[in-house]
């Protein structure tokens, strides 16, 4: 049994209010991070404290039936994209938290960054990169956990550039045997991705036989 699932959590998803906030404060250290993940949480935003989150309901992307659409299987090919997976962890965590239109400001601060390189140098975060040539298109990052698979963020610098990089991770996490794939609070764009809501108490019984799988995404 990994450490993560031995250390007792101080988060209670149960104890969510209607917007799914779960607590404030505390700090981003990445072993708390990682048991608040195994607990249903997530942290975001730090401004002006660190909120945790437990949606209810919760987005997440089938990965038995997930298809993506034909329109990003054709740009991948019209612009000759190609695909890693953390190649440029830090760029593309930096990429996400970099303003787009109808979105100045970003909850990726400095100390999200910080934590998160730490937990992908301790091999639990992780990032798919979209590139044309040299250059970096598209990309998004999350959290790995047993066979789960929790998405932080995005980006695109090309049209459906951050659609093709769902699509490469959701490839990637079927052929890895991973069982969850979290897309955490629904919203217009993660439905138009192709997720789907799922009750907080269906989320958590299936997290629960996800961290019992053993799947690894490198």
């Amino acid at each position: 049994m990994h450490w993560w699932q031995r250390v007792r959590s101080p988060f209670n998803p149960d104890r969510a209010d209607e917007n799914g906030l779960v607590a404030l404060g505390g700090s981003l250290d990445p072993e708390l991070v990682v048991v608040a993940y195994r607990s249903g949480v997530f942290p975001w935003s730090s401004d002006p404290v660190i909120s945790w989150w437990s949606p209810d309901p919760r987005a997440v992307f089938e990965l038995p039936t997930w298809k993506a659409h034909r329109s990003v299987r054709q740009n991948v090919r019209r612009g000759n994209w190609h695909f890693s997976v953390d190649k440029a962890f830090e760029r593309v965590m930096r990429a996400c938290a970099e303003p787009q239109p109808g979105r100045e400001s970003t909850w990726i601060s400095e100390d999200f960054v910080r934590t998160y390189t730490t937990l992908h140098a301790k091999g639990f975060a992780h990032s798919i990169e979209v590139w044309e040539g040299e250059e970096l298109v598209g990309g998004l990052y999350g959290v790995t956990l047993g066979g789960f698979f929790g998405g932080e963020s995005m980006f695109n610098r090309r049209t459906d550039a951050s659609k093709a990089a769902v699509m490469h991770l959701i490839e990637r996490l079927r052929a890895c045997g991973f069982v969850l794939c979290d897309g955490q609070v629904p919203t217009p764009h993660l439905e138009r991705l192709g997720a789907v809501e799922i009750s907080r108490k269906e989320y958590l019984l299936r997290l629960a036989a996800a961290l019992e799988v053993e799947a690894t995404l490198t």
